[in-house]
């Protein structure tokens, strides 16, 4: 069964990752929630990243904010595909964590989503996963047919109100 981790800097940081969780579940990944600060308690970020992938983690999605390094960290210390999803800050929106994640150094990818993108973080996962699981990346297809029909029933529905006015 796939394994995916997520890791938030802060409890506060819960509201966002709860889409992630969610779409995970959905899609019957096993899903374990943890928080690890790359500043507070560095040894159990290292210890973490060190252990993901002997302990059946097959990609690990990192939500912090402001100085939010803990994707890199983690990244640092794994070969396994990290997410990073910015959190959105009082004080500059969220660029400051979006810029955070986004510039790693060479050789330390994290991928990253839009602030506050927990639901892509998630959705992000999954297709990473469809490659190694020929079911997730069904069901993954079966989504996006559901999000277009939708967008399509939403567009009928538009030109009919459009028609009579």
């Amino acid at each position: 069964m796939a394994k995916v981790a997520i890791l938030m800097g802060s409890k506060s940081d819960f509201p966002v990752v709860k889409a992630a969780v969610e779409v995970l579940k959905k899609f019957q990944v096993e899903t374990s929630v943890r928080v690890i600060s790359a500043h507070r308690t560095p040894d159990e970020a290292h210890k973490f990243a060190a252990d993901a992938e002997a302990n059946g983690y097959e990609a690990i999605i990192c939500a912090a904010g402001k100085a939010a390094h803990l994707g890199g960290v983690i990244a640092a210390y794994t070969t396994l595909p990290v997410i990073g999803l910015p959190i959105k800050t009082d004080m500059m929106g969220g660029l400051d964590s979006l810029l955070s994640i986004v510039q790693m150094p060479s050789g330390i990818p994290v991928a990253t989503v839009g602030v506050n993108g927990g639901e892509n973080a998630g959705l992000l996962a999954l297709q990473i996963l469809g490659i190694k699981y020929p079911e997730i990346a069904l069901k993954l297809k079966e989504f996006k047919k559901q999000m277009a029909e939708k967008i399509a029933s939403d567009d009928a529905a538009l030109q009919a109100e459009i028609g009579n006015l």
